[in-house]
């Protein structure tokens, strides 16, 4: 008698899917960014304040944690799905990704690459119109992190498609 397959993928093939090591190497890639961001945006909860405004050194900080938030949410949400798999939705979200960040970073440094609403020589510092855009920049990059989101049974009809082509 012949033997049904199965079309839905077996509970070892989707646990191992996914890598337990590049998972958590992302979500501790993203914490370190986190803290980072933290370190610019709030000196003072590191006991670290010096200024009364967020000036040069601290914005650079913080749009440096911002892209390592980046990289960490790109390797933990990548480690979900299949190896030599990805939608075409979750590589249009890696590019948001990017795009986000490349508008935060050049929305918060505005001044110090001399588009910004106080030009140099005077002392750069991180002003409402700076804010907004770096706020705009992350709202893209939460988009694209969101688009690369793996969802489990869209996989699923795809192993399947692929079964019944066989």
């Amino acid at each position: 008698m012949k033997e049904l397959q199965d079309p839905l993928p077996k509970d070892n093939e989707t646990t191992a899917r996914h890598s337990p090591k590049r998972l958590r190497t992302g979500l501790i890639t993203t914490l370190v960014g986190y803290t980072a961001l933290i370190m610019g945006a709030r000196p003072s909860v590191f006991g670290m304040d010096r200024s009364p405004v967020i000036g040069f050194v601290q914005t650079a900080f913080f749009i440096i944690g911002i892209g390592i938030i980046c990289i960490g949410g790109y390797i933990t949400l990548m480690s979900f799905w299949p190896k030599n798999y990805v939608s075409l939705t979750a590589d249009f979200g890696l590019r948001l990704v990017g795009t986000g960040f490349v508008i935060a970073v050049f929305t918060g440094m505005a001044d110090v690459f001399g588009f910004g609403s106080h030009q140099l020589p005077s002392v750069p510092f991180f002003g409402p119109l700076q804010a907004s855009g770096v706020v705009s920049g992350e709202g893209v990059i939460a988009i694209g992190l969101i688009m690369m989101i793996s969802s489990s049974a869209h996989i699923a009809n795809e192993k399947n498609k692929k079964l019944k082509k066989n």
